[in-house]
């Protein structure tokens, strides 16, 4: 046998028995229902599943080394983005997370370096997970398991996972049992998948459109907000994994509207904070019991949300008995030393963050950038050992509610293909695209449109656009239809052409929007091919608005007119004299007055999500009546900002020389069929300040078509001791209702729906008289009364 042969034989033997030592180890910490995470041969407490879980917890502690704690309150970022490597390797063994690790986001699930390379076919993802947590079961010293997290705001951030329409569209539908059902999907594919700590859903209020990230909000509304977002996070909870809600606090209104570099200084006082921007996450925590929450890296009044104990731990854990683990957002523990400027080095800033509040420390670089400037705090007694144990606890009482130290691998190989995407899965996406579209106006009744027409022509940048309506929060490669792709294949018979017309932003872009410039040769050769193929149509469906482009994270707008030449494309149709309807699809409020001048026909998609062609061909040609309405303002000009609902007294007053009122209010949308409100009924004429009170009303369809109404309902403190709002929504429900069809609808009243934050800053229901108004949009209302608030009545 030659010298090579022999070496090759002697590695062979080497390889195996090294593969036998290795699976002689598995099994031997595998025991007959518990696992020996500490391979000490011995059950010790935090391995017995039938223990109780505190004291599994203190079992775990009590055997921590610090460099095993302080490396639970890192997270490791996957795919590719801090963790290079696809699978364990022998280098592990030098990393900073041979100790454990808190949380690996995002691994494995098509976002990142490598793509569908590991997360697709599903199978390929679960395996990845399944073997990179068996690293950290069977080769760190305790086999502390990680939690594996991951995007869940419009359906399951993975690959070709079913998308839902974004949050501001799902806000758009006003229906908590949809949201209910998106929370279900997106918690069944999350375990099929193996997913166990979903960051979801964004509870910020989105009170300035200028804002990039309206588009993930719900509302600009705490009430709908809050509804709406508890309903996700049960949703979720309710099948054993962790919700974990975003971002805390006082996020969403970036001075000007801008973020980027900004991300700070909201001017918004106290009683407003509290009233309107800490409601919603109030409402996750009290009522729905979230177990996660992202920190935010703004600061509130100078002082940073990620190192605040006020927030972090005054008002989320002892006011609201908050009892999980808050992880930050990226980059927040750092920017308390490179942007907020409140300490001098990463080495107290990871102090600073710990006894506030914060438990895992989140961002796109290797985790030993925090673990190691903690453990230089610790030792030099920035922060006490005691508050380390303190965090760490909370970040294992999660990690073994979630079953992670009776079953580690999660996920499932044999059923995950039956379960993500599956086809009820996208029934429910194209019912949460229907849901969300809106009615904007609709001048003679020209929708919905005829199917017999012959020649329609489909304009517009966001036509036949997929690829920028992709978002990286949602799912990867997801197989979105296009308003001509499905326009096209719902009428097969007719000729349905398409035109781009313009970019969704001209090459001048932002400069555009300040001074005018002209349009160029081939600016005006796409606008003229769109004139010509309208002027050859029956009617022209023109799709305009915003995407990836102009509206995400980050991308926050000086103006809200439809960017780009949209509006010249817009008009230069218009001129033909054709029938047009507008399509928007969008993620923010626009200020569309000419359009909302001229243009008989508008209706709004919110990035309604994978078939969104299929929703919007059925809303158009009337195979589904519109109900969608308004979870935001529509002001007519930036001029107006801030502007929106609720408003105070007097905020949207009339002015000789200024804009104002509302393009489109708060709550609003239309039908294709008409409504009748009657017969108000409130319970009582008085009631104590603990006592809650019943609303009642009835609505009739009384059109030719059956139809959904969102119905409000709106109350008023009539005087307070502090200046409260104009209206306030305090209850709300989609109805379906048959041609003809009458029922009565029922809101109850709560102390916590009438109580206000007075001048000693205490939440307190104050005696006097409330109007309660009943209406199809926050200025349409139909019904009203009142009752009164007695201090001494029982």
């Amino acid at each position: 046998m030659s010298n090579r042969n022999k070496t090759l034989l002697f590695l062979s033997i080497c390889c195996g028995i090294s593969l036998s030592i290795h699976a002689q180890k598995s099994q031997s910490i595998y025991k007959n229902g518990w696992i020996d995470f500490n391979k000490n041969g011995t059950k010790d407490i935090y391995e017995d599943p039938a223990a109780n879980i505190d004291k599994r917890v203190e079992d775990l502690l009590s055997q921590m080394t610090l460099d095993e704690k302080t490396c639970q309150l890192a997270t490791l970022y996957g795919s590719g983005r801090v963790l290079k490597d696809i699978s364990p390797t022998p280098e592990w063994k030098n990393e900073v997370w041979k100790d454990g690790i808190g949380n690996i986001d995002e691994q494995a699930n098509g976002i990142g370096k490598f793509g569908s390379q590991i997360s697709f076919p599903y199978e390929k993802s679960i395996e990845n997970r399944q073997t990179i947590q068996r690293w950290f079961v069977e080769e760190t010293r305790l086999g502390i398991p990680v939690d594996y997290t991951n995007e869940g705001i419009r359906g399951l951030c993975h690959n070709r996972a079913t998308m839902f329409p974004a949050q501001c569209g799902q806000g758009a539908t006003w229906n908590p049992r949809l949201i209910r059902q998106i929370a279900d999907v997106t918690a069944k594919e999350a375990i099929a998948l193996g997913y166990t700590n979903i960051y979801s859903p964004i509870l910020d209020i989105s009170r300035d459109p200028r804002w990039g990230r309206v588009v993930e909000c719900y509302s600009e509304d705490p009430y709908l907000t809050g509804t709406l977002g508890k309903q996700m996070i049960e949703g979720l909870q309710s099948r054993g994994l962790v919700a974990t809600p975003k971002h805390f606090a006082v996020y969403s209104v970036p001075v000007g509207g801008r973020d980027e570099g900004t991300r700070t200084d909201p001017h918004i006082a106290p009683r407003e904070m509290r009233t309107l921007f800490l409601e919603p996450f109030r409402k996750a925590f009290v009522e729905a019991g979230a177990l996660g929450v992202m920190s935010s890296y703004n600061d509130y009044d100078g002082e940073p949300i990620t190192g605040s104990y006020h927030f972090l731990t005054e008002i989320l854990r002892q006011e609201w008995g908050f009892k999980g683990y808050v992880v930050s957002d990226s980059e927040a523990v750092e920017f308390l030393h490179s942007k907020h400027r409140v300490i001098k080095d990463q080495k107290e800033a990871a102090a600073l963050a710990i006894s506030a509040g914060m438990n895992i420390r989140t961002h796109f670089t290797p985790p030993q950038d925090f673990i190691l400037p903690l453990r230089q705090a610790i030792a030099e007694g920035l922060v006490s050992i005691e508050t380390v144990n303190k965090r760490v606890k909370e970040v294992l009482k999660v990690k073994f509610l979630l079953g992670l130290f009776d079953n580690p691998y999660k996920g499932d190989t044999k059923t995950v293909n039956n379960i993500v995407h599956s086809k009820e899965h996208q029934a429910l996406s194209l019912q949460a695209a229907l849901e969300s579209i809106v009615l904007l106006k609709n001048d003679n009744n020209i929708l919905p449109l005829s199917k017999d027409l012959k020649n329609i022509a489909v304009i517009g940048p966001n036509a036949d656009e997929v690829k920028e309506l992709i978002c990286r929060y949602g799912p990867a490669n997801a197989p979105i239809k296009s308003v001509y792709q499905g326009i096209k294949e719902y009428l097969p018979k007719a000729n349905v052409t398409y035109a781009k017309g313009c970019n969704i932003i001209d090459g001048n872009f932002p400069d555009s929007e300040l001074y005018n410039v002209p349009v160029n040769t081939e600016e005006q050769k796409m606008i003229d091919e769109a004139v010509a193929l309208a002027k050859s149509s029956d009617v022209t469906i023109v799709v305009l608005g915003g995407n990836e482009k102009t509206v995400r994270e980050e991308f926050s707008r000086s103006e809200l007119n439809l960017p780009g030449r949209q509006e010249e494309l817009l008009q230069a149709v218009y001129a033909t004299g054709k029938p047009v309807v507008l399509l928007l699809i969008d993620g923010r409020a626009a200020t569309i007055n000419w359009a909302a001048k001229h243009i008989p026909a508008i209706v709004h998609g919110w990035f309604p999500g994978e078939f969104m062609g299929n929703a919007i061909s059925q809303v158009l040609f009337g195979d589904y009546n519109p109900g969608g309405k308004l979870a935001v303002t529509f002001p007519k000009s930036v001029g107006q900002i801030p502007y929106a609902f609720p408003f105070k007294p007097g905020a949207d007053s009339k002015g000789r020389v200024r804009v104002d009122g509302a393009l489109f209010p708060f709550g609003y949308g239309l039908s294709y069929t008409t409504f009748e409100y009657s017969d108000l009924k409130i319970s009582k004429p008085e009631i104590g300040i603990q006592q809650n009170i019943d609303i009642s009303f009835k609505i009739k369809n009384t059109g030719h078509k059956q139809g959904d109404e969102i119905v409000q309902l709106y109350i008023r403190d009539d005087y307070s001791s502090v200046t409260t709002y104009e209206k306030v929504l305090r209850g709300f429900d989609r109805i379906s209702l048959e041609q003809g069809e009458v029922k009565e609808i029922s809101f109850t009243l709560t102390p916590q729906d009438l109580g206000l934050w007075n001048k000693q800053n205490q939440f307190v229901v104050e005696p006097g008289t409330f109007s309660v108004m009943v209406g199809s949009s926050s200025e349409d209302i139909h019904l009203t009364g009142s009752f009164e608030v007695i201090a001494s009545k029982n």
